[in-house]
């Protein structure tokens, strides 16, 4: 299958291909568990991710469509987010204050810079992969944008301690798939850049290199999973539930009460 920016979305191309967001649906990040059957019901369709956008993914998604260079067209499609004359709602005008941020650096303006929206493949583990690059800098660097609710944040895990917003969402993890993708395209081995902006009142920005030694641990743990993913997706045994989704949530069947202790799970 010959991947276009028009079908790159597909229920085809995801079939066909992992991704790094289908391989954290599959198994998870420290801000969000995987859930094998969720992963396999997305695939096959049965469940379709709520449409309803919050207020905070609108205006990430508005500020990923500019440096894209297709917001006329998500214009076109989210004419909720506008009044009758053209201009934002009050709730989302942080949208262009980030983006009037990010302009004004010409540090920041200099990673994003690169050739938008690049698409690659590759075999890698066994199986075929698919990345898609924000601002791709050909034998220099690898950047991609992310909104986010706060850079200096951080999460607590009691087996792990505290970990940053990259370490949250699985970034060092898509990190390493897009350096190894490219790698495999072109014999380079090339550093791998955040370029992060807040949706804070007062919009923070950086540019955050990601280490090589955390690049090669995820590496390490995708290709340890890898064949699993490929098993489940090839229906070769049965996915397990997480018990927490919105999937799970929405698809549970009781089937006797459960103990008041139960409640606190896993503390």
């Amino acid at each position: 299958m010959m991947l276009t920016s028009e079908n790159y979305y597909s229920q085809e191309a995801n079939r066909e291909y992992i991704s790094a967001s289908q391989y954290k649906d599959f198994m998870g990040t420290y801000g969000k568990p995987g859930c094998e059957e969720y992963g396999i019901a997305k695939l096959d369709g049965t469940w379709v991710e709520d449409m309803e956008e919050s207020d905070a993914l609108m205006v990430g998604s508005y500020v990923d469509s500019h440096f894209e260079g297709t917001l006329d067209l998500f214009k076109a499609q989210h004419s909720c987010m506008f009044k009758k004359d053209g201009e934002l709602l009050a709730k989302y005008i942080k949208a262009n204050d980030m983006i009037t941020r990010c302009e004004r650096d010409s540090e920041f303006m200099k990673y994003m810079a690169g050739e938008k929206q690049v698409i690659m493949t590759a075999e890698m583990f066994g199986a075929k992969w698919k990345i898609r690059i924000d601002s791709y800098h050909e034998g220099k660097c690898i950047v991609d944008l992310k909104t986010c609710q706060s850079i200096t944040k951080h999460f607590y895990h009691k087996d792990i301690g505290y970990v940053n917003f990259l370490g949250e969402w699985g970034y060092y993890i898509q990190g390493a798939i897009y350096q190894e993708v490219v790698r495999l395209n072109t014999g380079m081995r090339l550093p791998f850049y955040i370029a992060a902006v807040s949706k804070e009142k007062v919009p923070n920005i950086e540019i955050i290199q990601c280490e090589q030694g955390l690049l090669d641990e995820a590496l390490t743990e995708i290709k340890s999973n890898t064949q699993k993913i490929l098993s489940l997706k090839g229906k070769e045994f049965t996915p397990i539930r997480c018990g927490i989704c919105d999937y799970c949530k929405h698809t549970k069947v009781l089937t006797g009460p459960i103990w008041s202790s139960d409640l606190l799970g896993e503390v």
